[in-house]
C-alpha cells in the first residue's frame, strides 16, 4: 500500500451524529481528525430531505444538543429549514469546518491487519485512519420498489422522484400527482401539495395512525426568557424528556394501555373524515405504536377534500401513464412521488466495510444486523457506529441516543489512549451476541413485535433490529462507559491479540 495521509479518527458524514461525533472529539481534546461528507454541506437528512412541509415530530428543545441548546426555536415542532440552520451554527459555533471535507463519498473502507489501521477509499483520494466513526444514518439512502413499468413512464414523458430527492424544478400546479406510501413523509406532503395540484392519488397499502400535531409558534417573551434565564430551556427540554420517559412502558411492557392512545388518534380522524367509506380505508387494524405514530392536523382534513383520492392498495405496476394497485384500480397521472422509506435494514454503507477477515459488513450481516451496545461489530476493530442496530425510538428524540453514543465514543478513545501504542479494540463475538440476545428477548414484549403489524423496523427475518426495547435513561447507563472484557485487544507490534 503506498503513502496516503493518515489521521486519528475518520467520521463518516455530516447529520447529528457526524457533528457530534466532532464536538465531542474537540472536547476530548482530540483534532486529529476529518469530517467525510459526501454532498456540499452540513445537515444530512435534513439537508437531502426538503420536500414541501418537511419538519420534525419530536419537540424542538428536544431535538437538539444538550450541549448546543438553542433559545430560538421559532415553533414547538420546527422544521426542516431551522434543523439544518441549527446544524450549520453548532458547525461554526464548534469550528468543524475546518475539519470537513465535502464531496468525498465514501467509496470503499477497509481494515489493514498489520498496519491496524482502516484503509477509505473516497471519490477524491484515499487516505487512512486509526478509527472510523460511521455516522451515515439510517435515514439516509431512499428506498424505490421494484414497479413493472416504471421506466416506460419516465421514458414517455412521466415523473418520477423521491420525497427524500425533491425535484423543486417541477411544477405540481394542475399535475395529476400519485403519491405512494403513507409514513411520516406523506403525511406532511400530501397538504402541503394538496391545495396546488389538479388531482391527488394516495396509494396506501397500510393505513397509518395518526394524532394530531400540538405545533404552535413559541412567543418571543418564551424566546427572550430561555435566552435570559437558561435554566428555564433546559427546565422545558427536562419535561420534554421525561414525559416520553414514562411513556415507554406502554410501548415495551404493557402495549394494551396504547388503547387510549388509540381513541384519540380516531377522535382526530373522525373530526376530519365524514365518509363512512373513507374512514374505513383509513382505519388501522393494528394496535397503535406497532408502525410509527404520525402526528398531523391536517393531514385527515386534505384528504377529505374533493381532488383527492385514496386507493387502499399498494402500486402493482404502471402501464404507460395509468397506474395500476394491487386491488386492480387504474389512476391517470402526470407524476409519481415515492415516499417510500429508506434502506434502513440494509444500509448501504454495509456494503463498503470490509473487516479484518475480508468479509463486508453487509455479509456479516446477512442474517440480520448486530452490533455491541449499538456501537460496535464483531470483526470490525476500531470501527464504530451512531445509530446503530437496535438504537432508534419510537417516542422520543434520536438526539438523545446519540449523545449517550458519544459518551461510549469518548471512553472508546480514552481506552486506546491508555493502552497506548498501535492498538486497536475488536468487539468480542461471544458479547455482541449475548447483548443481541437481552435486547431480542426483551423485544418480544413490545408493541413492535406484538402490534400485529409489518413495519420498516422488522428486517426480512421479521426481526426488529432498528429500535431499543428501554428508555433512553437504561441506554445511557448501558453506553457510559466501554467494559475492555467485551473486547479483545490487538497490538501491531507482535500481531497477537491480548485475550
Amino acid at each position: 500500500m503506498g503513502q496516503h495521509e493518515h489521521v486519528r479518527v475518520a467520521v463518516i458524514g455530516s447529520g447529528f451524529g457526524g457533528l457530534g461525533a466532532a464536538v465531542r472529539l474537540r472536547r476530548e481534546g482530540i483534532t486529529d481528525f476529518v469530517v467525510l461528507e459526501r454532498a456540499d454541506s452540513v445537515g444530512g437528512t435534513w439537508r437531502d430531505n426538503s420536500y414541501p412541509g418537511c419538519a420534525c415530530d419530536v419537540p424542538s428543545h428536544l431535538y437538539s444538543f444538550s450541549f448546543a441548546p438553542n433559545p430560538d426555536w421559532p415553533r414547538t415542532f420546527s422544521g426542516q429549514e431551522h434543523i439544518r440552520a441549527y446544524l450549520e451554527h453548532v458547525t461554526d459555533t464548534f469550528r468543524l469546518r475546518s475539519h470537513i471535507r465535502f464531496g468525498h463519498e465514501v467509496r470503499m473502507m477497509r481494515w489493514d491487519n498489520d498496519a491496524l489501521h482502516w484503509e477509505i477509499e473516497t471519490t477524491r483520494g484515499t487516505l487512512t485512519a486509526d478509527v472510523v466513526v460511521s455516522a451515515t444514518g439510517p435515514l439516509s439512502d431512499p428506498r424505490i420498489p421494484d414497479i413493472p413499468g416504471l421506466a416506460g413512464f419516465e421514458a414517455a414523458g412521466g415523473k418520477v422522484f423521491h420525497s427524500a430527492r425533491w425535484d423543486h424544478d417541477y411544477d405540481l400546479a394542475g399535475k395529476r400527482v400519485a403519491v405512494i406510501g403513507t409514513g411520516a413523509s406523506a403525511i406532511q406532503i400530501v397538504p402541503s401539495i394538496q391545495p396546488r395540484v389538479g388531482r391527488l392519488t394516495l396509494f396506501q397499502r397500510t393505513p397509518a395512525w395518526v394524532m394530531p400535531r400540538m405545533d404552535r409558534p413559541i412567543s418571543s417573551a418564551e424566546r427572550w426568557l430561555h435566552r435570559r434565564l437558561p435554566l428555564t430551556g433546559k427546565a422545558r427540554r427536562g419535561l420534554l424528556w421525561g414525559i416520553r420517559e414514562l411513556q415507554v412502558s406502554a410501548f415495551t411492557k404493557r402495549p394494551g394501555e396504547l388503547s387510549l392512545v388509540e381513541s384519540v388518534a380516531k377522535a382526530n380522524m373522525n373530526r376530519a373524515i365524514k365518509d363512512p367509506a373513507l374512514r374505513a380505508k383509513l382505519t388501522p387494524s393494528y394496535r397503535i405504536g406497532c408502525k410509527r405514530i404520525l402526528l398531523s392536523s391536517d393531514y385527515y382534513p386534505a384528504l377529505a377534500r374533493p381532488n383527492v383520492d385514496v386507493v387502499a392498495s399498494g402500486l402493482a405496476e404502471v402501464r404507460g401513464s395509468v397506474l395500476v394497485a394491487a386491488d386492480g384500480t387504474e389512476t391517470e397521472t402526470d407524476a409519481i412521488i415515492f415516499s417510500t422509506g429508506f434502506r434502513v435494514t440494509d444500509m448501504p454503507i454495509a456494503e463498503r466495510v470490509v473487516g479484518a477477515d475480508g468479509i463486508t459488513l453487509a455479509e456479516a450481516w446477512k442474517d440480520g444486523m448486530e452490533s455491541l451496545r449499538g456501537a460496535t461489530a464483531a470483526g470490525f476493530p476500531n470501527w464504530m457506529t451512531i445509530i446503530g442496530p437496535n438504537t432508534g425510538l419510537g417516542n422520543s428524540s434520536m438526539i438523545l441516543m446519540i449523545e449517550s453514543q458519544l459518551n461510549y465514543l469518548a471512553d472508546y478513545m480514552r481506552q486506546l489512549d491508555v493502552l497506548g501504542g498501535r492498538v486497536a479494540l475488536a468487539a468480542r463475538p461471544s458479547a455482541v451476541a449475548a447483548w443481541n440476545r437481552r435486547v431480542q428477548a426483551r423485544m418480544e414484549r413490545t408493541v413492535w413485535k406484538s402490534g400485529g403489524c409489518d413495519s420498516w423496523y422488522l428486517d426480512a427475518n421479521g426481526r426488529n433490529t432498528t429500535l431499543w426495547p428501554g428508555t433512553t435513561g437504561e441506554f445511557r447507563r448501558a453506553t457510559r462507559a466501554v467494559d475492555l472484557g467485551e473486547y479483545e485487544v490487538v497490538r501491531v507490534r507482535d500481531k497477537e491479540t491480548v485475550r
